[in-house]
């Protein structure tokens, strides 16, 4: 089954759409003041993204279900958690709070701006779901399905490392304590990490198509984003700011990203 249009057509709705889309979510903002409103819009936002790719796209329906659902899926458990963890407990990420702090009188701009900044993140990021579902070949191949093993992989270690962290802040004693259990020990963010690795996933499952050099967009983009934009840097400083030498041990003997074995003392 094929459905004629246009992929530059497709991400260009799905932009302008997306700009729509972000603007409803800085309106909310505007009355609770909670910046991770932006990471949970920008969740949201990518999965009605792939949802409209799916049925508008050309290709076969059965690869379209498959990639629209490990995008959905995967956005959907994201944003749900930043939603019940960043802002219906009220618990703000530290690191927008640092970023509002330096907007300073001029906070309401660069608020709608940066939320439009996750409005162009939605189409961009959603350019290797729609790379993927425009595979010409017929049939499933084995790097199809060799991306799926790693999204499940990807995936798993994410959640997985958000609930350790979560289980562990939730106990009153941990408050000013640095987490080491789990996925913990062996990678200061493994969250990061494996977030990182669901986007090899799309890389995997199109290679030899022609448009494969557009998947390359998810682990580079946001490999930039996790080591020099806002993941790492602003996590690291934030954590060094409220436990201090506890961190900077944890630093010393745990990986930053990669996961492996901590130093011995």
């Amino acid at each position: 089954m094929t459905i004629a249009a246009d992929p530059l057509s497709l991400a260009g709705i799905a932009f302008l759409a997306s700009i729509l889309w972000m603007t409803l979510w800085w309106l909310a903002y505007s009355r609770v003041g909670n910046l991770s409103l932006a990471d949970v819009g920008w969740c949201f936002g990518l999965a009605l993204v792939l949802l409209w790719y799916a049925v508008s796209a050309y290709g076969d329906w059965e690869r379209h279900a498959l990639v629209a659902a490990m995008g959905i899926l995967y956005s959907l458990r994201l944003g749900v958690f930043l939603l019940r963890d960043r802002v219906l407990e009220r618990k703000e990420d530290a690191r927008y709070r640092r970023l509002k702090a330096s907007w300073a009188d001029r906070a309401g701009v660069y608020a709608f701006l940066y939320f439009q900044l996750q409005a162009a993140a939605i189409a961009l990021f959603s350019l290797p779901f729609l790379a993927v579902m425009q595979n010409p070949r017929p049939a499933f191949s084995l790097w199809e399905l060799a991306g799926v093993l790693l999204w499940l992989l990807a995936v798993a270690g994410e959640t997985i490392a958000d609930f350790q962290l979560a289980g562990f802040r939730s106990k009153p004693w941990n408050r000013d304590r640095v987490c080491r259990e789990g996925l913990w020990r062996y990678s200061r963010h493994p969250n990061y990490f494996f977030e990182w690795l669901h986007w090899w996933a799309y890389v995997v499952m199109a290679v030899g198509t022609p448009s494969w050099f557009v998947t390359w967009i998810g682990p580079a983009v946001m490999g930039w984003a996790l080591l020099k934009g806002t993941g790492i840097p602003w996590s690291e400083d934030q954590a060094l700011a409220t436990r201090g030498e506890d961190y900077r041990a944890y630093q010393r003997a745990t990986n930053a990203f990669f996961p492996w074995f901590p130093k011995s003392p």
